[in-house]
């Protein structure tokens, strides 16, 4: 005798049977008991949740030789004959194969007959969303107004794709995806029936992969006593379903709020080791960490979760020490990380990037802590934050150091040097003042400023006339600044120092130097091979330095500062940068 699957053996008989569909059996049986029962019904839901064998049953308890019933009595010749599907008035029709117009006309001649043998002539459509637009069409008429002795029973998959006609014409349920919960419960009725030794905590595993449909679970559990035979261990069910362990599962978020970056590591190459796909890894991880979202937000899950006695324990346990804001932000790490691992050739990477970012995540402190720190740094700190603003704004910037330029050493050691002022740059000429063309010889140039630096104020001088001049020379060392003689040095190769050869750009500096100087000096270029140290640092160089200096002195005062100590101090913090109060405020 051939073997009849689970499926097909444990196929519901009665309202009774009919798994996580309750809505659906209390609604037809009430319509039975009353004699309300409509002419047509449309089945809608997943794959495997009972569409098919509502339709049977309710065939049978319209039909039972014994008087239509709630429960059919599944003893007589009509209700054996509709469970094999021998009954000649009970027609089961695929809408996948029979599509065409054709078909439903010659239905349509059926339906005028009346029963052979039962009480009705029943036609039931499986997949009807599959029917043409013409079969939908010519079905209508009858659909509406079919004779007493007909009843139409329609099951599908996809409700949307059915003409909104067809809707309007027949009394829909919609069955539901069936709950974890009674699904192991089934299988185990099934299990202790067939003589089988299993755990819960693989037929679990097995109720997860049918996904909310009885039948894929059936089959999947066909598959495993196959593989197993009659005592199935769990390690066989992970190894041959190809599942991800709840267990790696654990001990991944237990690395992570462990901070146990070594273990987070571990777990990706278990994972690695078992052969599972990283991005189902990487999924499953996904929803576990959600599921210990929710029952931390939540905490009464038990109409959220689809998870076992055993699982939920584990999960509160686990739930305990983890931080709702943390778990968020683990969350939103796995997101991208997973959207990663579409796109990459590296998933292992990717995954072990994640989970060392997780478990290195610095936890998140509350908006409270915060201002209990800040209250505290007010009233320990010194002269208080209040005062700190005032403080810096009374304590006046460190004054720039200017090293006098070579060249200037034959000055007067009493004369003092004045502090460096903003120089002006000069206007630039107006188109009105601009000489024509063929008018030669140089323009009017405004009278240099005098700061007691000939060689920046000349720099500053040839940039309001020849930026591009001026720019260049702030990238030379001034070897001899005086009325004689001009002598600059650039490193050797340097690109300023080539732009500078170039005879208009000698003529342009001559002519500039003569209007600062009053006087003609020789102006000479040279080129200065590096390590010789006999150039002094040029312009910019000085204006890094001190700016470097300038900084290192206001991080030392704000370090210094009690305020800013105490704050340091309670936040354990660092100070990354500087800004001074008037600078901050204009921005």
């Amino acid at each position: 005798m051939s073997y009849l699957v689970l499926a097909r053996k444990w196929r519901p008989q009665t309202f009774s049977e009919l798994t996580g569909q309750e809505h659906v059996s209390q609604t037809l049986q009430n319509a039975i008991d009353s004699g309300r029962i409509a002419h047509a019904f449309l089945f809608t839901g997943a794959r495997g949740v009972g569409k098919t064998s509502s339709a049977r049953i309710l065939a049978k308890a319209l039909t039972c030789e014994q008087g239509m019933s709630p429960e059919p009595c599944n003893v007589c010749p009509a209700c054996t004959e509709i469970t094999a599907g021998t009954a000649v008035d009970v027609l089961e029709i695929d809408g996948a194969s029979n599509t065409g117009v054709d078909d439903i006309r010659e239905l349509r001649e059926n339906v005028k007959y009346l029963p052979s043998r039962l009480r009705y002539k029943i036609f039931i459509i499986d997949e009807v969303h599959m029917l043409s637009t013409n079969a939908f069409n010519a079905l209508l008429k009858t659909l509406e107004e079919p004779p007493p002795h007909v009843k139409f029973i329609f099951a599908t998959t996809e409700p949307h794709k059915v003409p909104i006609t067809i809707l309007s014409r027949c009394q829909r349920f919609d069955f539901r995806r069936i709950p974890l919960g009674k699904v192991v419960g089934r299988l185990r009725h099934i299990v202790e029936q067939e003589g089988i030794a299993i755990s819960d905590v693989a037929l679990t595993m097995v109720a997860r992969k049918g996904d909310g449909s009885m039948r894929d679970s059936l089959s999947v559990l066909d598959q495993v006593l196959a593989f197993c035979g009659d005592q199935v261990r769990d390690e066989e069910v992970v190894s041959l379903l190809g599942v991800v362990d709840r267990r790696l599962l654990m001990d991944a978020t237990a690395a992570i709020f462990d901070r146990d970056t070594r273990a987070a590591l571990g777990i990706v190459a278990r994972v690695d080791e078992f052969g599972y796909n990283v991005r189902q890894f990487c999924g499953e991880l996904i929803d576990h960490l959600r599921n210990l979202l929710i029952l931390k937000a939540v905490g009464d899950v038990n109409d959220l979760l689809d998870l076992s006695e055993a699982e939920l324990a584990a999960l509160r346990q686990q739930a305990d020490g983890a931080p709702l804001d943390d778990l968020q932000r683990h969350l939103s790490i796995l997101l991208r990380a997973d959207g990663e691992l579409a796109h990459t050739s590296f998933p292992r990477l990717v995954l072990e990037m994640a989970l060392v970012r997780m478990a290195t995540l610095a936890p998140a402190v509350p908006v409270d802590k915060l201002l209990e720190r800040l209250k505290k740094i007010e009233e320990v700190g010194g002269s208080g934050v209040a005062d700190a603003r005032a403080q810096w704004r009374a304590t006046p910037p460190a004054s720039p150091v200017v090293s006098p330029p070579a060249g200037a050493s034959d000055r007067p050691a009493s004369t003092p040097t004045s502090p460096p002022q903003p120089v002006e740059r000069p206007a630039a000429p107006t188109a009105s003042s601009t000489p024509p063309s063929h008018r030669r010889g140089p323009q009017p140039a405004p009278e240099p400023r005098r700061t007691g630096d000939d060689w920046a104020d000349f720099v500053v001088y040839v940039k309001g006339g020849k930026p591009r001049l001026g720019s260049m020379l702030e990238q030379g060392s001034p070897l001899a600044v005086t009325a004689e003689r001009l002598e600059i040095g650039f490193p050797e190769g340097a690109f300023a120092l080539s732009s500078l050869k170039d005879s208009d750009s000698q003529a342009a500096l001559k002519e500039l130097a003569l209007q600062f100087f009053k006087a003609d000096p020789a102006i000479v270029l040279r080129s200065l091979s590096p390590g010789t140290g006999e150039a002094p640092p040029n312009l910019l160089e000085k204006k890094r330095a001190e700016d470097e200096r300038r900084q290192s002195d206001l991080k030392q005062a704000a370090t210094s500062h009690p305020a800013v100590s105490e704050a340091l101090d309670v936040f354990g913090g660092t100070l990354a940068e500087v800004v001074p109060l008037g600078r901050k405020e204009s921005q």
